[in-house]
This record gives C-alpha cells, structure tokens and sequence, in this order.
C-alpha cells in the first residue's frame, strides 16, 4: 500500500452524483483507472447501512492494496478495519482519533486556514487535506477557497503530504500540483464522469505530468 506521499488521485464517494450507479461500481472503475486511494463518504447514511456501503468495497479494495478512508466515523472505520480516517475541523480531535486507531492507521484532516497548519495536533496526521482549493458546490460548509497563492502558502509551513479537494476537475489539476499540492482529491470529476475509469486514468496523467514538472 502506498503512502500518501506517493498519491496521485484521491476518490471521495458520494451517491447522489453517481448518476445511478453504485459506489461499487464507482469505485471499482476508478480502481481500474488508476486511482490511488479511496474516501467513502456516506453522511445521509445510519450507522448500519453505512457499514454495510463500507463491506461491499473493502475486500476489493484491500486485494489490489488501494487505501479505504472512511469520512468522520471512527466506529466504522474500526469495524470495517479499513486502513484509516479523514476528519474535518468539527470531528473527532485528532490526538484521540490517532490514540484509539493506532500509529499504523493513516488519519488525514482537513484545513482550511493557514493558521490550522500550526496546530501542535497536524503533527499527528499523515496527510492535510487543503480545502477547498476551488469553490466547489459539493461541500455544504463552505469556506473562503485557497486558491492557487493559498496553496503555495500552504505548502511552505510544512512537510506533509498536501492532498487537495474542492472544485478540482480536469482543466485544473495540474494548476493545483504545479503550486504544491501532491495528490488531487475528486468527487463529481470521477463520480458523475461518463466514463469514471477514463475520467480517473486522464487525471491521474494529469497529476504525474504535473510532479514531473515540478519535481524539475
């Protein structure tokens, strides 16, 4: 399993824009395209019916050594033994969330503000989730994006792995690479595709050719 310095392209799940087809279905054609990791997202589901979203997906997903982050739960991520947890501002602090998973486990957590990278807590995370980068309509609580400057800011106060997510597509990715970002975190840009395993396979070209360019 890869670690998150070496991500290219970061699935986020959502049901509602898959246009009727299942997050198996999703994510198994992004698997085929390349993706690097694996967010199941499900905040309209109960706890069970989440649990079970996560059963259809996390065998597949480990044989091919593809990463499954659950967003928010801890209890589902224990349950499913799933290799880790996203968690926004409002979730679970970090230092307990890595003291009930473990060291082994990966646990990324989403900032928004250049202050957030200073927290004594970031030092626990394996990777920090810039967000948004872009305005995206798919994120309820919006906050002012980071844009392209907010990034390179970003990048220069730490050493962790920047994954990037929020209004990032195809015209972009490699814009938001260029400035630091080392993987690129999508929903609709795979999920809603036509084809969501070529819509994974042209990003993730995107992304190398981008850290390739950087990297000099």
């Amino acid at each position: 399993m890869k670690e998150p310095s070496h991500w290219d392209v970061y699935l986020v799940t959502d049901r509602g824009l898959s246009r009727g087809r299942t997050t198996a279905e999703i994510v198994e054609a992004a698997v085929s395209g390349g993706v690097s990791v694996v967010q199941l997202r499900e905040k309209g589901l109960e706890t069970r019916a989440f649990y079970e979203e996560g059963l259809k997906i996390v065998d597949f997903l480990r044989f091919r050594g593809i990463p499954l982050i659950i967003n928010d739960r801890l209890d589902i991520a224990l349950a499913l033994d799933a290799d880790g947890v996203h968690l926004g501002r409002d979730d679970m602090p970090l230092a307990v969330a890595r003291r009930i998973l473990g060291p082994e486990k990966i646990i990324g957590i989403s900032i928004n503000t250049s202050d957030h990278i200073n927290e004594e807590a970031v030092r626990l995370a394996d990777y920090l989730a810039v967000s948004p980068v872009f305005f995206t309509g798919t994120k309820e609580d919006i906050t002012t994006p980071w844009e392209l400057e907010g990034v390179k800011r970003a990048r220069s106060l730490t050493d962790l792995p920047l994954v990037g997510i929020g209004g990032i597509n195809r015209e972009n990715a490699a814009d938001a690479v260029s400035a630091g970002i080392d993987c690129v975190a999508v929903v609709s840009a795979i999920v809603s595709a036509d084809d969501p395993e070529e819509a994974t396979r042209d990003l993730k070209d995107r992304v190398r050719s981008a850290k390739r360019v950087r990297m000099g």
